[in-house]
């Protein structure tokens, strides 16, 4: 038959070199290709065999037009042979929607293989198409020929123990100093609900489908899990069955307490916060839920939680530690959705973490913030303030380099109703902050309060917050400027997920500007270290056989520093 959507040299070809194969199988062909096949009409410069299909229900690799063509003047090649050449993908005319993504994305696995392992591949793909080999003996194979990608961990102060990310981590009591002194870590992580994976299932086009399935994942994750043996946990897209029948009790026997958030939609996951009991009580545990039926701007149904820990140690004060956990709305084109869930996130925070004496208690703050570093609203979490006067909705988080949201946001972004000031705390506790301080303003005079009302109409477009934040990772290689990564799959591969915490003064870790205004302070101790995109691809990307969630796990160690 003849496909119009195929170049009219293509259609020409002769009936003889039409192959029809099942979309699910790969080509292959015992029989060695005619001597006669070249191509039809007046190109003389295309000499090779090249056989066509007739079913292109999967992208069909041909050779490439420029090159040396000397392997191709014997045509009596056997097609698996001829197939092992770079070559570039034909269009999936079954792709569904502009959404799915076409099986191009399998990229850059050939650059780690010499053309011994190509030919292995080939091999194995025959035999296990053969069904010579069994479902055990082609999971060996492939597990056998796919490597890992390291992560180092990375301090920036002296440290006594090394390693201590892969070992049990104990206190250590024969410290003259341990008194004043607590080390914990925090491991922020998007383990990839089964249900959000199985709705978008065009982003994982280059996995193969036994890595997908929850059973396959699941031991990874609480593997991984195990080996960093983080003190904390924020973890999201945690679905709620899975959580009720396995994560729970499953970390619970690792010793951590469990706190649990679910959305408040039809999507069934959320966020978790556990923590180990060897090193943390829990004094308060906070949910926040970003839908208002009241409010239409909030018609989402993201959430967040803020649990305020108390360490287990020997000190003079009653030291308390925030931490906070939340995956704010994907949508790129909302970012008047992301910056007010970002507000009420800020407003509970300021609300569970401050202390008696105005100041507030160390915070960390971690999730999938759907944003990448360096746009609107990252800034507005680092550097506490945020002009949004003529800013697009489609550029707050910078996750599209052509933003289809084009609507200016509105001054000011929420209504009044929501009780967040911009200043992003609660209003009526701000309102008792003025009163206290007396700074309430006076409105005895007309003309007074009409310059009162033109200052407010000029402020009215700034947001501003009281933390004072650093970032863990710096986003960028500082050796080549090559950006890191925190997700990757078949369509991007970007940092949206963060640690972000209030560090303590003197630490060398901090950005510029996150001064000590709270009571001590964290010191970044170290890190784990990210990866490249480049790195991710040569394991075919995330998810693949050692890590089973398309996002990183990001884990950092602080140690609690006392005012």
């Amino acid at each position: 038959g003849r496909h119009s959507m195929l170049p009219r040299h293509v259609q020409r070809l002769g009936r003889d070199c039409i192959a029809h194969w099942n979309g699910s199988q790969m080509l292959a062909l015992n029989s060695p290709v005619p001597n006669c096949t070249r191509w039809a009409g007046h190109y003389p410069w295309a000499s090779f065999p090249l056989l066509v299909p007739a079913d292109f229900s999967i992208n069909w690799r041909i050779p490439p037009f420029f090159g040396p063509w000397r392997q191709f003047q014997n045509c009596n090649r056997q097609l698996d042979n001829f197939m092992q050449s770079p070559c570039f993908h034909l269009p999936n005319p079954r792709m569904k929607s502009e959404g799915e993504e076409p099986l191009t994305k399998k990229r850059r696995l050939g650059d780690q293989h010499d053309t011994s392992t190509l030919e292995e591949g080939t091999n194995l793909s025959n035999q296990e198409e053969a069904g010579d080999l069994s479902v055990a003996q082609i999971e060996e194979k492939h597990s056998s020929k796919k490597g890992t990608v390291k992560r180092h961990w990375e301090y920036f102060c002296q440290h006594g123990r090394t390693m201590k990310i892969i070992e049990n981590k104990q206190t250590d009591s024969s410290n003259t100093e341990s008194d004043a002194k607590f080390d914990f870590t925090v491991m922020s992580y998007n383990i990839l609900s089964q249900n959000l994976l199985e709705d978008n299932s065009h982003l994982y086009k280059h996995c193969r489908q036994c890595l997908l399935i929850w059973a396959y994942r699941f031991p990874n994750i609480l593997e991984e899990i195990k080996q960093l043996d983080a003190d904390v946990l924020c973890l999201q897209e945690v679905q709620e069955d899975h959580y009720r029948t396995e994560i729970k009790s499953s970390l619970e026997s690792l010793g951590y307490h469990c706190e649990y958030k679910m959305r408040t939609g039809r999507k069934p996951d959320g966020c978790a916060i556990c923590f180990k009991t060897s090193k943390f009580s829990l004094i308060s545990s906070n949910p926040v839920e970003f839908f208002r039926r009241d409010i239409p701007l909030l018609d989402r149904d993201n959430v967040g939680l803020v649990l305020l820990l108390q360490p287990k140690f020997h000190c003079e004060t009653n030291a308390a530690i925030c931490i906070a956990n939340t995956h704010l709305l994907y949508n790129p084109r909302r970012g008047d959705i992301k910056l007010t869930q970002l507000a009420m996130l800020l407003a509970e925070i300021a609300s569970v973490a401050s202390q008696k004496d105005g100041t507030f208690c160390p915070i960390v703050i971690c999730g999938d913030f759907n944003s990448v570093p360096g746009s609107p609203l990252y800034r507005f979490i680092k550097e506490g303030k945020l002009n949004y006067e003529g800013l697009s909705i489609g550029k707050v988080s910078g996750q599209e380099q052509f933003p289809r949201g084009q609507r200016i946001l509105s001054i000011p972004i929420w209504p009044k109703k929501l009780g967040i000031s911009q200043s992003c705390v609660y209003e009526t506790k701000q309102q008792q902050k003025e009163e206290n301080a007396g700074e309430k303003l006076e409105t005895t005079k007309l003309d007074k309060n009409q310059e009162i009302v033109r200052a407010s109409e000029k402020l009215s477009s700034k947001l501003q917050h009281c933390f004072k934040l650093s970032s863990v990772y710096s986003h960028y290689f500082p050796e080549t400027g090559i950006p890191e990564v925190t997700t990757c799959h078949s369509r991007s591969a970007v940092t949206v997920d963060y640690i972000f915490y209030s560090a303590a003064s003197g630490d060398t870790a901090a950005q510029p500007g996150a001064e000590n205004s709270f009571h001590g302070g964290l010191k970044l101790l170290g890190r784990l270290a990210l990866l490249t995109e480049k790195d991710l691809w040569t394991v075919n990307g995330l998810p693949n056989e050692n890590n089973s969630s398309d996002h990183l796990p990001l884990l950092a160690e602080f140690r609690l520093i006392e005012r």
